[in-house]
């Protein structure tokens, strides 16, 4: 990865945990003030990406992610990825005070290639239409995580921020999944499957 990428994937991010101090000093509607703020490693969003988020519905067990990430070149880039990804909470275990664990959380999100190699639709005047079903920007997958949650106050006894989670995910694509079922003899189910490791910081 360029280090100039590599920069800016920082400075984001620490603009983002520097968000309460920026919403002090100017007036934003609350539900668009992020309540926390994502970095992740690979999971088919970058191999490395920064966002913010949202805790959704009255239990807080919905969550709606955006992101921005990056892709080197000798990774398989040069490759600039934008996602929005949704995910579920069903289940909370306590592990010990101030400690959560969430085992077992489904989830959805759409991820967008930029570039001028992409395209949303391939081009009529050189493609029959219907001969190529997908997209080549647009992605939509599913996924299940694991995230262990860390209450700020209680672990690390401080009120900056409201606590920090890590994550684990491992997600797959309409593409992958298709490709699977037709060839099932010749491609191992592992394949098409990408895990992704993420710190959640909630402010």
């Amino acid at each position: 990865m360029k280090l100039s990428s590599i920069k800016y994937l920082l400075y984001g991010f620490a603009i983002l945990l520097l968000w309460p101090s920026v919403k002090a000093q100017a007036q934003f509607p609350e539900f668009l003030i992020p309540k926390d703020v994502t970095i992740q490693h690979a999971g088919s969003i970058g191999f490395m990406s920064a966002g913010f988020g949202y805790p959704l519905f009255k239990n807080k067990r919905g969550h709606l992610d955006f992101n921005y990430g990056f892709v080197p070149e000798k990774r398989g880039g040069e490759l600039h990825i934008v996602s929005a990804k949704f995910n579920y909470r069903p289940w909370e275990i306590d592990l010990i005070d101030g400690i959560k664990l969430y085992p077992a959380n489904p989830g959805v999100f759409a991820t967008y290639h930029m570039g001028p190699q992409f395209d949303l639709y391939w081009d009529k005047d050189t493609y029959e239409e219907g001969y190529y079903w997908w997209s080549t920007a647009l992605r939509p997958h599913i996924s299940i995580s694991t995230e262990v949650n860390l209450n700020a106050k209680k672990v690390f006894h401080t009120d900056r921020i409201k606590g920090i989670s890590v994550y684990a995910e491992v997600n797959t694509n309409e593409l992958y999944m298709v490709s699977y079922f037709q060839n099932t003899g010749a491609l191992p189910i592992t394949n098409i499957f990408k895990l992704g490791l993420g710190l959640r910081v909630h402010l």
